[in-house]
């Protein structure tokens, strides 16, 4: 079809026209009152690209007005070329034709919130818009915070609201939003019932943008469209009255969102924003993790296989290289294709495992009950050495310098050549040793069953013995100079790693076995008071903490923004690892002790029930 047909009457663009020789136009996404949004194929790309392609027509006569509209037209290309927010599309692309102006952008997959109200019988569900509230919130404090000037969407509503497969909110329809200048007035622009009285009369301010999104939330929450009522008439319309599932203080943040006066809203998003995370949290709000047809339904978390053992699986599994290591109570260390869930082989000891192994050289090292450190081909199961120790081990072993080291409860650390199976140097924790150690610096660091948090040069000399009240059955783990671990006592330590000087203490309302998550921000740990702990690393204050139905032994694990732990309640569980929201959990059929182990998507989890479950992340 040639380029420019249609361009010079006011039609819209048909199937097949080719914009600028580069975007061929596929169908229309969307009307508006002074053009269109279509759906157009990107042909500078080898590969198959979609872009969002927005048209305003000036169909005025007044030169004047033409000329306005094609300056609001660049100002808006201009103004997104100057964000980066994954809730805002990116701009690749602008330019004029004749009458017409056209604006390209990143497409957006999913639903905006109009049509899901519209295709919704009944009300949404209320953990779900307290979601979005906050992911909205988030994008409104990044416009507002822009520089160098704040920016004003000016237009929130459920129609300018995209809902993305991934179950994300995009802001669309940047059209009017604009720099924000104080003192600054100018025509009402923006959507009857959605805007605040100052609006009207030209002014717009970030708290505009409150205002608006506390009348989407009442629509969302309540089901009226507040351009059916008279503006400004929310207090006549109480959320609660119009549906019981709303917290009061839900109810109460809508309400100061929509307050007459700016003065009297949220002074920013970003308190509004805390104010719904805490409302999530004392409400344990769920979501889901949705697909397109799933937005607004639980998700079901299905096995991509299982294997059954002969007993318990109280330890976690390893991956290397396609094969899942897993031992289990049954004596046994099994070897399993991680695709399939095939059985590859088995190796028996005399006592249960729940050590976990570790891979070295072709070759799977593990301890036992039965007081041995075994070393097993991975790829044929046969012995290749083992090494005897006084007492049952229950630590799991981390491998430096082609050396094993691993605890004992005979009270020492074991240091053993990875190759011939020889004892290279003891370490002496005086006490059975359950944690497993951590090494950083040609210095290792181990927890007791007496208490004690051990600094250990490779020779064996201490360099530090911190005490804590309770038994350090939590593993160690250091970042930044500092050593973090758990303790029966209810304490998750953070120790300066050369002195052994302690930084600061968080308590918990029980003791803990878990061995914490570190990221740059936060450390995440289980308690035996069944919740799992987010503290924030520099203040050691409570970030958030969820609640399972019982002990949290498991050790959090987190991949890409999610976090898993297991729970003695039956069920592994996936929380957002930002907020704490529940995305899923996986309920198996016994307690949930191991800690998760994730690669390539995939989930590796064992239960008391006697099953390791592949599960998709």
């Amino acid at each position: 079809m040639h380029p420019n047909e249609n361009l010079d009457n006011d039609q819209q663009l048909q199937s097949g026209t080719i914009l600028e020789e580069r975007y061929q136009i596929e169908r229309v996404l969307g009307v508006g009152g002074m053009g269109a949004v279509y759906l157009a194929r990107d042909n500078r790309f080898s590969v198959t690209k979609y872009v969002a392609v927005k048209e305003i027509i000036a169909q005025v006569r007044d030169d004047a007005i033409r000329e306005t509209l094609v300056t609001n037209f660049e100002r808006e290309a201009n103004l997104l070329a100057t964000v980066n927010h994954a809730s805002i599309p990116k701009i690749h692309d602008y330019f004029t034709i004749g009458r017409r102006s056209y604006l390209v952008m990143q497409y957006i997959q999913g639903q905006n919130l109009e049509s899901i109200l519209e295709a919704t019988d009944g009300l949404l569900p209320v953990q779900q818009i307290v979601i979005w509230g906050i992911d909205l919130c988030d994008v409104l404090h990044y416009l507002h915070s822009h520089k160098p000037e704040p920016i004003v969407f000016r237009d929130m509503k459920p129609a300018n609201i995209m809902i993305t497969p991934e179950n994300h909110v995009v802001l669309v329809d940047f059209g009017i939003a604009k720099e924000f200048e104080a003192g600054q007035k100018g025509t009402m622009i923006g959507t009857e019932g959605y805007s605040p009285p100052e609006q009207y009369r030209g002014e717009a301010s970030p708290q505009v943008d409150i205002y608006s999104l506390g009348a989407t939330l009442h629509h969302l929450l309540t089901g009226v469209d507040p351009r059916d009522e008279a503006p400004f008439t929310f207090s006549e319309r109480p959320v609660r009255q119009l549906n019981s599932e709303v917290p009061v203080e839900l109810e109460n943040v809508v309400d100061s969102a929509l307050q007459y006066s700016a003065p009297d809203r949220f002074k920013d998003a970003n308190l509004m924003k805390d104010a719904l995370i805490q409302i999530a949290r004392k409400g344990g709000i769920a979501y889901s993790k949705p697909g397109t047809a799933a937005i607004l339904q639980d998700y079901e978390v299905k096995p991509l296989w299982s294997f059954g053992c002969e007993d318990e699986i109280r330890g976690s599994a390893s991956y290397h290289d396609g094969t899942i290591y897993v031992g289990a109570l049954d004596n046994n260390v099994y070897a399993l294709d991680a695709i399939t869930g095939e059985f590859s082989w088995k190796y028996a000891c005399d006592g249960g495992i729940v050590s976990t192994p570790a891979y070295h050289a072709r070759t799977i090292h593990f301890g036992s009950e039965d007081q041995r450190v075994y070393a097993i081909s991975a790829n044929t199961g046969r012995v290749v050495w083992t090494y005897q120790t006084e007492g049952p081990i229950r630590s799991s072993p981390i491998i430096r310098d082609r050396h094993v080291f691993i605890g004992s409860d005979d009270g020492f650390i074991h240091v053993i050549n990875a190759a011939s199976g020889r004892l290279a140097v003891k370490i002496n924790g005086s006490s059975p040793i359950r944690s497993s150690p951590c090494i950083e610096d040609d210095l290792v660091f181990f927890g007791t069953e007496d208490g004690d948090i051990f600094c250990a040069e490779f020779g064996g000399k201490v360099r530090w013995r911190v005490n804590a009240r309770r038994a350090v059955t939590s593993s160690p783990r250091i970042q930044d100079g500092v050593v973090y671990f758990g303790s029966v006592d209810g304490m998750l330590y953070a120790i300066d790693a050369k002195t052994g000087w302690t930084l600061w203490r968080f308590r918990m309302d029980r003791g803990t076995i878990s061995t914490p998550w570190l990221t740059d921000q936060h450390a995440y740990i289980g308690s035996a008071d069944g919740h799992i702990y987010c503290i924030n690393l520099k203040t050691s204050k409570l970030a958030w903490k969820f609640k399972t139905d019982h002990q949290v032994s498991s050790s959090p694990v987190i991949y890409k923004d999610a976090l898993y732990c297991g729970s003695a309640d039956n069920h592994l569980y996936c929380l957002d690892s930002k907020t704490g929201f529940l995305r899923w959990k996986f309920e198996t059929g016994g307690a949930v002790i191991s800690t998760p182990v994730i690669h390539d998507e995939v989930i590796y989890i064992g239960s008391i029930d006697q099953l390791l479950y592949a599960l998709p992340a």
